[in-house]
């Protein structure tokens, strides 16, 4: 079986499977697994709990600042992914990368051959239900419910500009709503 290429980055916004198939490909093909969630903390999900400082601060902002406030850490946080991919690619080191930081239009800056780069999205609905169901929404009361909102309609929004960049920088893009899609990733991946 031929191994597949040193590193695997696996992009997309929240909700759309990028942790679980990380960790899947990561322990199936003996990799070190790297998450930007380890790098850099953004206010990111209001569930399960959520500090009243956060809860009145998310509250406070616009939708376009969230957005923008989105893009800028993800932008601060560039330079350090970029670290990482050069020090696994110069030390010949297989690892699998995920996160929301790996943003199509910075992945794409990232020289070809060792690097495979995947971007997972889905249907407005199926993250918008994935989100509600794990948040709990339905149960959240009135203040905690419009934060949670926030935070899916920023994430939806993500979700299409990023598939557009995606498919702009010729990135594999995978609809993780399309049935066996995942399971298909999985096992060509396992083949080599």
């Amino acid at each position: 079986m031929q191994q597949p290429a040193l590193g695997i980055l696996i992009g997309g916004t929240s909700h759309v499977g990028k942790s679980t198939l990380a960790g899947t490909l990561a322990r199936s093909l003996g990799r070190e697994l790297i998450s930007t969630d380890a790098l850099g903390r953004h206010p990111g999900r209001p569930w399960p709990s959520l500090r009243p400082e956060v809860a009145e601060y998310y509250a406070s902002l616009t939708d376009e600042t969230i957005h923008w406030f989105l893009k800028v850490h993800h932008e601060n946080m560039w330079p350090r992914i970029r670290q990482i991919v050069d020090s696994h690619r110069e030390r010949g080191q297989p690892f699998v990368l995920e996160g929301a930081a790996l943003r199509p239009e910075y992945v794409a800056t990232l020289e070809p051959g060792s690097i495979i780069a995947l971007f997972l999205h889905a249907n407005d609905e199926f993250l918008r239900r994935r989100m509600i169901d794990e948040a709990r929404r339905d149960e959240a009361y009135d203040e905690k419910a419009a934060i949670i909102e926030k935070f899916i309609e920023r994430s939806l929004r993500e979700n299409r500009e990023m598939l557009e960049a995606a498919r702009t920088a010729d990135i594999r893009c995978v609809d993780v709503a399309a049935p066996g899609a995942l399971d298909a990733l999985l096992a060509e991946f396992s083949a080599g």
